[in-house]
Parts: structure tokens; C-alpha cells; sequence
């Protein structure tokens, strides 16, 4: 039996790798955020195992919209 909401179909869940690549960063990048917690969201499926949604990729794109720098500093 899968697992699916009514609203969408399931998404794939992408590795370190590939949802590295679709922010344009390096995967030690990921890596780094996940150990800070600034990062995206991510899925633990096992102790070594770290998978990403791409609805949680956009989600944490999309919040880091910005008009101008002086945004960036009135944050601080």
C-alpha cells in the first residue's frame, strides 16, 4: 500500500546529491546546515541515510526572498 495525501500525488525524496544540485550549492554545504539547523528540511530515513522533499527545498528558497540587501542588515 503507498502512502499518498488526497491533495497531491507523492513527490520522490532526493539524496544529498541531487538536492544539492537542484539549490545550486555543494553537498558539504547541506551537510553544514543540517548540523546548525539553518538548513531545508530533510527526511531521516536511517542513522546515514538524509533524503530531501522538493516542496521543503522551495518552502525554504522561497522564505529567503528578498527586494533589496538592506533587508538582509533590518534582520540582524
Amino acid at each position: 500500500m503507498s502512502v499518498q495525501t488526497r491533495t497531491s500525488p507523492a513527490q520522490p525524496l532526493l539524496t544529498v546529491d541531487q538536492a544539492a544540485e537542484y539549490l545550486s550549492f555543494q553537498p558539504r554545504t547541506l551537510d553544514a546546515w543540517r548540523v546548525r539547523g539553518c538548513g531545508p528540511k530533510f527526511v531521516r530515513v536511517s542513522a546515514r541515510a538524509v533524503r530531501y522533499r522538493i516542496e521543503d527545498l522551495v518552502e525554504w528558497a522561497a522564505e529567503r526572498i528578498q527586494s533589496s540587501t538592506a533587508e538582509d542588515s533590518a534582520a540582524r
